[in-house]
């Protein structure tokens, strides 16, 4: 080496020490990876792959109506994914997947180019294999260290793994934002449809969300978002996946983004979380990662129509009763124009109601008002659009409910698809329906919006239910001896302290009006108070209390006073459905249950209901007898009482049930039923206040029961229960009348030559074909 000229040891000499350092270098590495290799983790958890798949809840007709899970995951077979989706995939993220061996080396030297020309860790070449280990074993930390476990990992999936299995691997499993976990679960969340229906644009959109979920995805950041598509798009035209034609139309499709996340194919918010409550007390562990399903008895249609019914009940009402002014304000001095992203940022903080939508207010006066509404479109109202809202127009409107520059407000579509100022209302309303026959619930709606009230009123609601709890004081007279044509005074009446249990009482009839002696029957159907009390007087508010227990009513709740004849006790709208469905089934008492039945992952039944069926004779609560009579005086109620308005709208004679509205207008009630479904519609205020004057029970909550009625009988003949053995039809006052055959001797030895006659006007005696 001495011989040798100068200018070559110069050369030669730091060659050599290069050579041996990297000789060192991969020693070193060679023993780090010798080292290593045999601890890195068992694949197992890739081999054996359970990924948190949700609790999902489904109608009994298998529509989807609940999920609740941390990671939000449909998991799909590589097989089921589309090819346009495994395309963009690639071009997003690793071109040369099905070609490298885990590692791609050439994306290794030009991301560290980049990071030794930039000064810091900032640039990555991660395969979708580096990926697939980095989710499944690793942190998201850049730093060498995880890189070099990364790379082994990466080579050891590849050694164990088809390139198949290791990128279903990777769709299952990716986060993509908004709790989405895999890109089957991501199409549903972000385009409300299944992975196999995506188109270009879409799968495009999709791709491009792994490189940064949060800030990439199209409902936190659409503008980022659809930057990232378009490259989607270069990159597979690029490698021949789309043509040119397929790209420009790709980047003109527009894309509807799923705005709400709580978006199902039916609302049935309450009803979900009562079946999320029951498994999660039945199966505690793991309830929320296994994939259970649980599909509940709500019928689709019919939960549809409840909900509608019940949203359209509440708006009548609250338009009924004047708009209050504006929801809020917000700061307008930063805001130029409808263009600035403020407005935007404001408006997402504002959370949606269903078909309520929130907007700002841009400018107003009494003719004119531009709003600018969440989802990006400016609305000019006029004329009889801005009617409901005239009052709060005016320059003499409250200061703080004026309807000015910042105003927030509610838009809603109208009957003709027209925008309208509305408003979020005050009262609560709840609807349920049983089926009478083994106490399957076929609909329920909780309240007005789960998301602003997750009180279930239908459940959890302790109410007075005025005269819709007579029919149960009635049943309990008719087993004392009465018969709907038996006569009783419809007179004032004062009652003393000692009988109500606290301070004398003069009821009132809620007509103020008083016809004398009248029949059961037509007592009923006029909502009779006085009638209703003098019969608890005769039976006894002790016998009643005792009685009306068989029907699922506690008994604390209705103190044996005579102000329970009118409803003063305290149920729910659970336990009055149930009540009324015994009527409706001839006398037996189901238990309702909104649970069918819970499955596994493998859709193997872990439980199922299993309640007694109406015809059990277990079951039977009341004389069949008793039930034919009472459905006999219910349907009266809707063919001339209180609630003719369901006959006259719903054209069939053959439904019963009973109107409520409890002193002074605080609660409204209608409960009903025909033979295959039973319903109870009821509304208020959660802090019970007067609803206003005339908001009785046939006016504010029997328009609920007949919208949801008029679809739950749509194809449902009419049909009336045939009368028991063991009744008598005798002649009293002229007229036939269905008596107990035990009780015809006493019953006309007790009728005068020439009784008490009915009051003039309809004759209701008979009216039912009885």
């Amino acid at each position: 080496m001495a011989s040798l000229p100068l200018a070559l040891r110069l050369f030669l000499y730091p060659l050599i020490a290069l050579l041996g350092l990297i000789a060192m270098g991969i020693a070193l590495a060679a023993m780090v990876v010798a080292l290593a290799y045999p601890n890195l983790p068992s694949l197992e958890v890739l081999t054996d792959y359970r990924p948190k798949v949700p609790l999902r809840i489904y109608t009994a007709d298998g529509f989807l109506i609940g999920e609740f899970g941390e990671e939000r995951r449909a998991v799909v077979s590589i097989h089921e994914v589309p090819e346009v989706m495994k395309q963009a995939i690639l071009a997003a993220e690793d071109d040369r997947f099905y070609q490298h061996g885990g590692i791609d080396y050439l994306g290794i030297l030009r991301a560290a180019s980049s990071n030794l020309m930039s000064g810091g860790k900032r640039q990555g070449a991660s395969t979708i294999t580096q990926q697939v280990a980095r989710n499944f074993f690793l942190t998201t930390e850049k730093t060498y260290t995880r890189k070099l476990y990364e790379a082994l990992l990466s080579l050891k999936i590849e050694h164990n793994l088809s390139k198949d299995q290791i990128f279903e691997l990777y769709m299952n499993q990716i986060f993509l934002g908004q709790r989405a976990y895999g890109f089957a679960a991501a199409a549903q969340i972000y385009f409300g449809k299944p992975l196999s229906q995506i188109s270009v644009a879409e799968a495009a959109m999709l791709a491009g969300l792994p490189k940064a979920p949060s800030a990439y995805n199209p409902i936190a950041n659409p503008k980022r978002a659809r930057l990232r598509q378009q490259y989607v798009l270069r990159r597979m035209f690029e490698l021949g996946h789309i043509s040119e034609q397929q790209r420009e139309a790709a980047l003109k499709e527009p894309l509807i983004i799923k705005r709400e996340l709580s978006e199902y194919a039916v609302h049935a918010e309450f009803a979900a979380e009562m079946a999320r409550q029951i498994a999660a007390e039945r199966f505690p562990e793991e309830i929320y990662s296994r994939g259970m399903k649980i599909y509940t008895t709500l019928i689709k249609s019919e939960q549809e129509a409840a909900y509608r019914s019940l949203r359209r009940g509440v708006m009548d009402y609250d338009r009924r009763h004047g708009y209050r002014g504006a929801e809020s304000y917000i700061d307008m001095r930063t805001i130029q124009s409808e263009q600035d992203e403020a407005i935007d940022v404001a408006l997402q903080e504002i959370s949606d109601a269903d078909d309520l939508i929130p907007a700002i207010v841009l400018e107003a006066d009494s003719k004119r008002l531009v709003a600018y509404r969440k989802g990006g479109e400016s609305v000019t109202l006029t004329g009889d659009a801005l009617k409901f809202a005239a009052r709060m127009l005016d320059d003499k409107a409250p200061p703080n409910k004026r309807l000015k520059r910042g105003a927030v407000i509610r838009l809603q579509k109208d009957d003709h698809n027209k925008w309208q100022i509305s408003q979020l209302p005050e009262v609560e309303s709840a609807l349920v329906a049983v089926s009478p026959h083994d106490g399957s619930i076929r609909a329920l709606v909780g309240g007005f919006d789960f998301n602003r009230n997750k009180f279930n009123h239908v459940t959890q609601a302790w109410r007075q239910p005025g005269s819709s709890f007579k029919p149960f004081v009635y049943s309990a007279a008719l087993e004392k001896g009465y018969f709907p044509g038996s006569m009783v005074d419809d007179a004032p009446i004062v009652i003393s302290a000692a009988e109500t249990g606290s301070q004398a009482w003069e009821p009132k009839n809620y007509d103020g009006k008083y016809d004398g002696p009248m029949s059961l029957r037509t007592a009923l159907a006029k909502s009779k108070n006085m009638v209703s009390i003098r019969l608890m007087q005769t039976i006894g508010p002790q016998y009643s209390q005792d009685y009306v227990t068989r029907f699922g009513f506690e008994a604390d709740k209705h103190p044996p006073y005579l102000t329970m004849a009118l409803g003063a006790g305290s149920a729910t709208p659970w336990q009055m459905v149930t009540g009324y469905a015994v009527f409706a089934n001839g006398g037996y008492r189901v238990n309702p249950h909104i649970v069918r039945d819970i499955r596994d992952e493998r859709g193997q039944i872990l439980a199922q209901a299993d309640e007694p069926a109406a015809g059990d004779e277990a079951s039977r609560i009341i004389d069949p007898r008793n039930a034919f009579m009472m459905d006999s005086m219910l349907r009266d109620v809707t063919l001339y009482g209180t609630a003719a308005r369901a006959t006259g709208q719903l054209k069939r004679r053959d439904l019963a049930g009973k109107t409520g509205t409890t002193n002074e207008y605080v609660d409204a009630w209608f409960c009903g039923y025909q033979m295959t479904t039973a319903s109870c519609a009821w509304i208020g205020f959660d802090q019970p206040k007067n609803l206003g004057n005339k908001e009785t029970g046939g006016a504010a909550a029997l328009p609920i029961w007949i919208g949801y009625m008029k679809e739950a009988l749509k194809d449902t003949p009419e049909q009336t229960p045939e009368p028991p053995e063991g009744l008598t039809q005798v002649t009293i006052r002229g007229q036939s009348q269905w008596v107990y055959a035990e009780n015809v001797p006493q019953i006309m030895a007790q009728q005068p030559p020439e009784g008490p006659t009915e009051p003039a006007g309809v004759d209701l005696l008979n009216s039912a074909g009885y």
